[in-house]
């Protein structure tokens, strides 16, 4: 039996749900196969959230994610949107979650650290 396919979906797909990918292919990639997608695309993941998980963690998202829409992944077991502050975007089937992070385009350093780890939180929790 294959893994159980969990998506993270956002509005656009550049920074709460690429974080949250990325953090789940490096906390729980075993056990899980990880998607983002959003229902617009930006040309590149947010830069902030990049650099960041590049000093938190080691990972380079520009290297193995890219900003993408729903129809672009395989029908996940487990949708969960990063928060509906701007209408959550409908993907074909209902969310299991919705984990309603604030999005922290334009904010802090420390504004992102503090989505970062509560993403990581979450995924652990499972």
């Amino acid at each position: 039996m294959g893994k159980k396919k969990i998506a993270f979906i956002c509005v656009h797909n550049s920074c709460r749900s690429q974080i949250a990918e990325a953090l789940g292919k490096h906390l729980a990639g075993d056990k899980f196969e990880f998607y983002s997608a959003g229902t617009e695309t930006k040309t590149q993941i947010n830069q902030d959230a990049v650099r960041i998980m590049k000093q938190l963690y080691g990972i380079d998202m520009e290297k193995s994610q890219y900003s993408k829409t729903a129809d672009k992944i395989p029908m996940p077991d487990i949708a969960i949107s990063m928060g509906c502050d701007v209408g959550c975007p409908y993907i074909g089937r209902a969310f299991d979650d919705d984990w309603g992070l604030a999005d922290p385009t334009g904010k802090s350093d420390e504004y992102f650290v503090q989505v970062i780890e509560e993403i990581a939180r979450k995924i652990e929790s499972l």
